[in-house]
């Protein structure tokens, strides 16, 4: 398959079935080179779901101002991160882009004024779970950033824009993480599943009820959810891939939780599957 080939990939997208949507707790970057089983869990759930023609990625680790879309033909492996071995700063995930899927997302957000940029590429939000889901590299890979000016329902919202993808064989990933305070962090049990601090067993069991529950409009409205909410949520960036996730939700569709665990005290690794 040549360049000319992936660049026409999309517009010969037809109608397919309707395609789940996936929200991923990435935690820690060596989670891209270790066994474990939330790796387990991500190679898991790409086994359940049609393969996808094509991957669109909200992921923590691109927070602009305004909203961007990746529109080059081969993304770069974006090794955004310090202090971690040469081996997973070597990985590289050699997926190809599809500017014809960048344009068709920025049409579909009109009238939001939608950037189509050329100098990103895939960060570790998206490389380090999308390479356990599909090893060969061989689905073309485009992100969406998240636009840090705006607040959690106006993401929620335009999320929905993006639903015409899911029928053309689209998978939306939003990557991050739903408990992530790397303040807090217990170093002690940084590897040890279901450690979690009193603060972080709390978020995360109301979220998870809130989730299971549909009652997004209190995960949207997390700043007014208590102290475990403060704590859990210091930040928007890991946490706004799950809005937009939610936004993609139809009423009749299942919303499941697959990795569920805390993990470092702080983190959790919780990943929701829709549809």
């Amino acid at each position: 398959m040549n360049l000319n080939d992936l660049q026409s990939i999309s517009e010969n997208f037809g109608n397919t079935q309707r395609m789940p949507v996936l929200f991923l707790g990435h935690g820690s970057p060596m989670n891209a080179i270790e066994e474990n089983q939330f790796v387990r869990g991500f190679r898991k759930a790409a086994t359940e779901i049609p393969k996808p023609n094509a991957i669109l990625c909200i992921s923590a680790h691109w927070f602009t101002h305004g909203t961007k879309v990746t529109a080059m033909d081969m993304p770069r492996t974006i090794h955004d991160f310090g202090g971690f071995p040469q081996a997973l700063f070597d990985v590289q995930y050699p997926a190809p882009g599809d500017p014809e899927l960048a344009k068709e997302t920025a049409e579909l957000l009109a009238p939001v004024v939608v950037e189509e940029d050329h100098n990103w590429g895939l960060d570790h939000g998206a490389w380090s779970v999308i390479k356990h889901m599909y090893p060969n590299a061989d689905i073309p890979v485009i992100q969406m950033s998240i636009d840090y000016t705006k607040p959690s329902q106006y993401h929620f919202d335009l999320a929905k824009r993006l639903n015409k993808l899911r029928e053309k064989g689209i998978l939306i990933i939003g990557s991050g993480n739903i408990v992530h305070n790397l303040r807090l962090i217990d170093w002690r049990n940084i590897n040890t599943v279901g450690a979690g601090w009193d603060w972080a067993i709390e978020a995360r069991e109301k979220t998870n009820n809130w989730l299971l529950d549909g009652n997004f409009q209190s995960i949207i409205d997390y700043q007014k959810q208590g102290t475990s909410l403060q704590y859990a949520v210091p930040t928007p960036d890991h946490y706004f891939p799950l809005i937009y996730t939610l936004g993609l939700k139809d009423k009749a569709e299942n919303l499941t939780l697959f990795n569920d665990e805390l993990i470092g005290g702080s983190l959790s690794m919780t990943s929701v599957r829709i549809g």
